[in-house]
């Protein structure tokens, strides 16, 4: 594991790929998700997930993937599947099992054992929680259009969709987009932090301003957002999927996985698929030594941390352990260092503040609210609008 390696190596940070990450993607994933193929009962799977914008607009979607998944016991072991698999059948399984969920007008909290098992059996395989996350809904659900052509918005699509149509793919690039510029900051982590180790604020400070550099395309990127993603239109088309069932008013309980042992008749709740849990403003904020109090909103950011792949999670534990910059930089008192610092602390405060921003716009100032859709409470299942102020404010407050 990358952690207990970076132990070893008296707190480093590795190599980019130790993390599954790329200096061209950051934490996207590293193959082709639209190329990944299946056979025999994945397969069938696979196509029966790609129905899901033609059977959900009917209100019968639940029927549909009762009569048609295949029997969990004539689906391989998760264990004989490629990485790249593995990973595509959880995005096709967790999009059904959120489907199931929200896909009607009443919501139900009990997923049938053709939903249940193999969702369980592939979250244990892949090492996340059986449902929705970030990584399956934007890190691995993206192909380039043309793979001749570089990656951008002009060039990039969606693997899996829910209804599809331009506002969720676009709400979905838009993130994916964002994670690929990421990489051309995240790849200079190491090198500030021995620039740190070395004693060298010109060096520190040559990186950081490369990476403000990076944070103004980041923040360009999620500037527009608006443009081909409607407020009202992700409200009522796109977010209504994507939510867990931790905190959640509409399952207070959770949900109840038939047919899966381990839990027996016990419901499980989730926290939802967020923005939040992308581990780029996480990173940023080992790296520069910014930290949040703890309160209950701070132990909301703890539990998502658990949400995030294992290589990422990683990645932000050994950076919090290697860097200190942020002391560093108060010691030598280096004007370019500082301002490059401030720099960055201001473009992630910057990003914090866009998405405050947006969650105003796209879902608290929403008037309508239905069945586990709330304008109060993010798909995470947290008070986003206090959780996304306190953050963005604690941000700032670390300013040099």
């Amino acid at each position: 594991m990358a952690t207990l390696a970076a132990t070893d190596r008296n707190h480093s940070i590795l190599p980019l790929e130790d993390y599954d990450m790329s200096r061209e993607g950051g934490f996207l994933c590293r193959y082709d998700a639209g190329a990944v193929t299946f056979t025999d009962g994945w397969a069938d799977a696979a196509r029966v997930a790609l129905q899901l914008p033609h059977v959900l607009p009917s209100g019968q979607v639940r029927a549909f993937l009762k009569a048609n998944l295949p029997d969990p016991r004539d689906l391989a072991d998760p264990a004989t599947l490629t990485n790249a698999q593995l990973r595509m059948a959880v995005v096709h399984y967790t999009f059904m099992v959120q489907a199931y969920v929200w896909g009607e007008n009443t919501v139900t909290n009990i997923l049938p054992p053709c939903l249940a098992v193999p969702m369980v059996a592939l979250g244990d395989a892949a090492g996340q929680q059986p449902l929705l996350t970030y990584a399956n809904y934007v890190l691995d659900n993206w192909t380039l259009i043309d793979p001749a052509k570089p990656m951008g918005l002009d060039n990039i699509r969606m693997v899996q969709n829910f209804l599809g149509g331009q506002d969720e793919a676009w709400f979905v690039l838009v993130h994916v987009a964002i994670e690929a510029q990421a990489g051309a900051a995240l790849a200079r982590f190491a090198d500030v932090v021995a620039a740190v180790d070395a004693d060298d604020p010109e060096a520190a400070r040559g990186q950081l301003e490369a990476m403000a550099a990076t944070w103004e395309k980041i923040n360009a990127l999620f500037d527009r957002m608006p443009e081909k993603c409607d407020p009202y239109i992700y409200f009522e088309r796109v977010r209504p999927y994507i939510h867990g069932w931790k905190d959640n008013p509409a399952l207070p309980d959770g949900v109840i996985y038939e047919g899966v042992e381990k839990f027996g008749n016990a419901a499980q709740a989730y926290r939802g698929q967020t923005g939040s849990q992308s581990s780029i403003v996480p990173s940023m904020d080992a790296l520069m030594g910014v930290g949040h109090a703890s309160d209950p909103l701070r132990e909301f950011l703890d539990q998502l941390h658990e949400y995030r792949p294992g290589g990422h999670r990683g990645f932000v534990d050994d950076t919090r352990r290697a860097s200190t910059l942020r002391a560093f930089a108060k010691r030598v008192d280096h004007a370019g260092l500082t301002a490059a610092y401030n720099a960055n602390i201001q473009a992630v405060a910057d990003f914090r503040s866009r998405h405050l921003e947006y969650a105003a716009s796209y879902i608290n100032k929403q008037g309508k609210k239905s069945a586990g859709n709330d304008t109060d409470v993010g798909t995470g299942g947290t008070p986003f609008m206090r959780y996304l102020k306190k953050h963005r404010d604690e941000t700032r407050g670390n300013l040099l």
